[in-house]
């Protein structure tokens, strides 16, 4: 596959939302919501649930299956309480030493006034300086698309995953093809010079893992779930202290 046939493909409205990430994964799902400053953002699902067993905290960006669904949910950009929601709950992680788990598919966080005018350039940085020192373990998988600050937000990770058919980049072929080409003809030279497809990414070590996608989405989760649990069974045995220091030591190498 070409590196567009990626972008086409995880843009698909065929494939497994957040909730259904979540549902497929883990059980006794109890969602929380709120940022406790300003509203419910339902670009983001949160809450608590077992994984195997687990306690953990869940985070999923859900852009909707159709067209009146994904406009509830903002077609997965989040808005600056979003990322507070987020954090909010990442917070609450680390106190109960609860692993997190986020999912993360959007073409970016909300470039909307109102979302500016929230906040929206500090909300993505707290997350980003807030999770580099959280004293539990991260995972991050993307699943879609992982557009720029808005997937970035969730995606400091003690590893970071993604699905076969995912891409994860600064900004959008068609944002680069205009930008450098003012030419949108340009789009798949665009994504090829980008390298935003899984293996682009894997080979730059930017990322810990593929998740193949060829056996199917049913025989994926029951795998997929053993591999989360597996990883995070690792992290939770380490020292908190040593746990920040080997993120801190894998952005660093970038």
């Amino acid at each position: 596959m070409s590196a567009i046939d990626h972008v086409k493909a995880a843009r698909s409205a065929d494939r497994p939302t957040g909730k259904e990430y979540i549902s497929r994964l883990f059980t006794d799902f109890v969602e929380l919501h709120g940022d406790r400053r300003f509203s419910d953002d339902l670009a983001i699902t949160t809450g608590i649930a077992r994984l195997c067993g687990m306690p953990v905290t869940v985070i999923a960006i859900e852009r909707g299956k159709d067209l009146s669904d994904r406009m509830a949910h903002n077609f997965g950009m989040v808005h600056p309480e979003g990322y507070r929601k987020a954090l909010r709950q990442m917070k609450l992680a680390e106190k109960f030493h609860r692993p997190v788990v986020a999912f993360v598919d959007t073409s970016g966080a909300y470039p909307g006034i109102g979302a500016e005018e929230r906040g929206q350039g500090q909300a993505i940085a707290e997350n980003l300086m807030e999770l580099m020192t959280l004293k539990t373990p991260v995972l991050s998988i993307l699943t879609g698309e992982g557009g720029s600050g808005g997937a970035l937000a969730l995606a400091v990770a003690d590893e970071v995953w993604m699905m076969e058919n995912a891409i994860y980049s600064v900004i959008s072929p068609e944002g680069c093809a205009s930008i450098l080409w003012k030419d949108s003809s340009k789009v798949a030279e665009a994504a090829e010079a980008l390298h935003i497809t899984s293996k682009d990414l894997y080979d730059m070590k930017v990322i810990e893992k593929v998740v193949d996608e060829g056996e199917g989405w049913d025989a994926l989760f029951p795998k997929l779930q053993q591999n989360i649990f597996q990883t995070l069974t690792k992290y939770a045995a380490m020292d908190p202290e040593d746990l920040i220091e080997k993120r801190w030591e894998r952005f660093r190498k970038f």
